[in-house]
């Protein structure tokens, strides 16, 4: 690999490079620093090796370098991740900061150099000599390995789990119908705007990292385990970001590296910034899943047993903090979907290989599972005579089978799945479609086809829906202060983190709302660990419900306190005043009888004034920690067109109608879900992360690696149903359900037009054209 080339479009570092805000709300700048340094990581070029050397003495010694590290230098010696699980079958594994004594997958951080600026950075790489003894590769995670990745897993298997439910046996063997299919999905990534980035700085004493990451607070408490500094010692600070999508939910070795780094060059910030290619190479991959299903069906379409085997490529290593079962827990406790079973048997297994750790992205396996689950749906409906729409309509959860325990035990709180459907179907034109494809038919034009899709979206996962990996922690609660400072506006002080949701606009809504001021008398500060009580961040559309039922719940409390002193102030009764608009109101008298920014100056400047029995501030921190999450149901559907002379497919409708809950705010949700449906399409047509047999990647730019653009997103009918969910504020998340639909959409409305069945993933034109021959 060429590291100059890697190079190209950096920009030269300015002052302004380093004017990052600290804590104390000082600029670097101001504190008289060093001139910041910038890190550029050597990366191996080899799937799988030995390593028998590193010298860096090289790069040590060229101009304008100030520091070269590598895996077996001391400082780094003893650093590695390590992701914790309590289920039985797990295979503990580490992942060292930079490598050492082997590499397991291509572009594994091997040393990394700290230069004035990332060009010299980037050639002195170029300097380090690296001795490497090639080994097998294993790329393709239901072969046999050849070479075992870790040495603790001579099969490659890092964690399997049977979830079993019934008397599948004698359900497959009573049934009218088995439908027996494999399906395997395509490797892809979430590949965000802004790629990976931090800055570190050691003061001697404190440690504060500005990070892209979505989970601050996580990111914290690592450092502060594995660096063994007290957790108060450590500031993470996650400025507004790019885009994450679960990419940047994982604590990787390069942030580790960075604040090794900066404890190593005292009072010097460092920086990195991730480049596309390494961000292609290097940061989670997701979605690499071969699935054997047998369903079985009664005569009348009834799904009567699922019995499934599941394999998930979770790349080389075990990811911080969410470990190899993120994906194939997920797709055990999912696979069923929205639809009713009582005989379930389903054996999942992470298995780790010579590619890139697979990690959270967003929909976590489901796009892969309802893709499955919808696919064995239509070959059914198919065989029994019946549409793909009615044998939906026989299985789907109902509103009165509310709370529906699922067969992995999970329990589902929606159930108005059917009606998602049917405001699907409506909305696409289903007889219309129906009279127009049959005259095609007979017209010999291109053909086109309709595919559906119904899904349930776990979101806000709660203390209960989150045991399932058994990690050393529950990602229930989050908390969050609001204050109303003296004169009258609102600052909140949340433990949610943005990487483009608008989860500023939101809170501050939720906020304004719960105690009664303007939205525009509220400022949000989030992604600050000193700032913020404990957060668990951005991941399983989460925040709207745990982050804004906490920022309710604070705003409540705080409105309670309000209606307290002005009771006392105005020495009326609680029970007859409000909060509207920043001013006290009581009932039955026309004019406000003052205003908040009046009673916070009693509050924090004018205690003599107090009530008594009334503490002075007018603040309250409150925790929100549910048991269970909500599910959101969604249904999807679209009118494809195939080229037959090109392969492509072309979408002539889209639709879209989920579940949303209580909706905030219009803008925001139908945001999420259209940009979700969109990553949806990119993986179902164009995304696709190949090895080859070495473990290299050979897609690994943009040139190869293909994403959809504007032009490739249809217009998106999106239509909603709120019905509220057990909540503070009735919300059920969105963040992630556009993604689950169109993999079985687009294979649906293939098998539609043309017959042809899918069982492989993206479904590029070279594969439709093949089946159209």
């Amino acid at each position: 690999m060429n590291h100059r080339q890697r190079a190209v479009g950096q920009v030269v570092p300015r002052k302004e490079d380093y004017r990052l805000l600290t804590g104390g709300g000082r600029y670097v700048s101001d504190l008289q620093l060093p001139r910041m340094r910038h890190v550029a990581f050597l990366r191996s070029p080899h799937g799988h090796a030995r390593l028998t050397s590193v010298d860096a003495s090289g790069a040590r010694r060229m101009a304008g370098v100030t520091a070269a590290f590598t895996g077996d230098q001391p400082e780094f010696a003893t650093v590695s991740l390590r992701a914790l699980s309590a289920l039985p079958t797990y295979v503990e594994t580490e992942q060292p900061v930079l490598a050492r004594n082997k590499t397991r997958f291509a572009g594994e951080p091997v040393a990394a150099v700290v230069a004035e600026n990332r060009y010299l950075a980037e050639d002195a790489l170029e300097r380090i000599d690296v001795d490497y003894e090639p080994l097998p590769a294993t790329v393709t995670a239901w072969l046999p390995p050849r070479e075992p990745v870790h040495e603790q897993a001579p099969d490659n298997v890092l964690l399997e789990r049977t979830f079993d439910t019934g008397e599948v046996p004698q359900a497959l063997a009573d049934a009218h119908l088995v439908v027996d299919r494999e399906l395997i999905t395509n490797r892809h990534a979430g590949n965000p705007m802004e790629c990976r980035a931090g800055v570190a700085l050691w003061d001697g004493e404190r440690l504060t990292f500005w990070s892209g990451t979505q989970v601050p607070h996580l990111v914290r408490n690592i450092l502060a385990d594995l660096l063994r500094l007290p957790e108060g010692n450590i500031q993470v600070i996650a400025p507004d970001v790019g885009g994450g999508f679960g990419t940047k939910a994982v604590v990787y070795p390069e942030d580790v590296a960075l604040c090794v780094i900066a404890q190593q060059l005292r009072g010097t910030p460092v920086k990195w910034v991730e480049d596309r290619a390494e961000h292609l190479l290097a940061a989670t991959h997701a979605r690499d899943h071969r699935y054997r299903v047998k369903a079985a069906f009664a005569a009348d379409g009834e799904l009567l047993a699922l019995d499934a085997d599941v394999t998930c490529n979770v790349g080389a290593y075990s990811v911080y903090p969410w470990t190899a079962g993120i994906e194939p827990l997920m797709a055990g406790g999912l696979l069923s979907g929205p639809y009713r079973l009582q005989h379930y048997r389903c054996t999942v297994r992470g298995v780790t290989t010579n590619t890139s750790p697979s990690g959270p992205y967003r929909g976590v396996a489901r796009p892969a599972s309802v893709f499955a689950m919808e696919s064995v749906l239509d070959e059914a409906a198919r065989q029994l005579g019946m549409s793909s729409l009615d044998i939906r309509r026989r299985n789907l959860i109902t509103p009165t089978e509310i709370p529906y325990r699922m067969p992995s035990r999970l329990v589902d709180d929606s159930g108005w799945y059917g009606e998602c459907l049917e405001k699907a179907v409506d909305l696409i034109g289903h007889d219309d479609f129906r009279a127009e494809q049959q005259r095609r038919r007979t017209s010999g034009e291109n053909p086109i086809g309709l595919g559906l899709a119904c899904y349930n979206e776990l979101t806000g996962l709660g203390r209960a829906a989150s045991a399932g990996p058994r990690m050393p922690f529950r990602t229930g609660h989050d908390a969050c202060t609001v204050r109303v400072n003296p004169d009258g506006r609102v600052t909140v002080f949340s433990g949610v983190t943005s990487q483009g949701q608008g989860l500023e606009t939101t809170v501050a809504q939720v906020v304004a709302d719960a105690v009664g001021v303007p939205y525009e008398d509220v400022e949000v500060r989030i992604g600050d660990t000193d700032e913020s009580l404990w957060g668990f961040g951005a991941f399983s559309s989460r925040q709207a419900v745990i982050g804004g039922g906490a920022a309710h719940r604070a705003g409540r409390a705080v409105r309670e306190k309000i209606l307290c002193l002005a009771a006392g102030v105005y020495e009326s009764d609680a029970d007859h005043l409000s909060v509207e608009g920043g001013e006290i109101l009581a009932a039955g008298v026309d004019k406000p009888l003052g205003t908040l920014a009046e009673l916070a100056r009693v509050a924090y400047l004018e205690s003599n004034r107090l009530p008594e029995g009334i503490e002075p501030g007018l603040d309250a921190t409150r925790f929100y920690d549910p048991v269970r999450g909500a599910f959101a149901a969604g249904a999807q559907a679209a009118v494809v067109e195939v080229d037959r002379g090109t392969g492509q497919l072309n979408i002539l409708k889209w639709v879209c109608v989920e579940d949303a809950g209580t909706v905030i705010n219009p803008q925001v949700v139908e945001g999420q879900i259209a940009g979700s449906i969109a990553q949806g399409l990119g993986g179902a047509l164009y995304e696709h992360l190949v090895y080859d047999e070495a473990g290299n990647l050979s897609t690994g730019t943009l040139m190869d690696y293909l994403m959809p653009t504007s032009a490739e997103v249809p217009d998106l009918v999106i239509e909603h149903l709120s019905k509220p969910a057990d909540n503070p504020l009735g919300v059920r998340g969105v963040g992630e359900g556009g993604t689950l639909g169109p993999n079985a959409v687009l294979a649906g409305a293939l098998t539609d037009a043309i017959g042809a069945t899918v069982t492989h993933l993206p479904l590029t034109p070279a594969s439709v054209w093949e089946a159209l021959q």
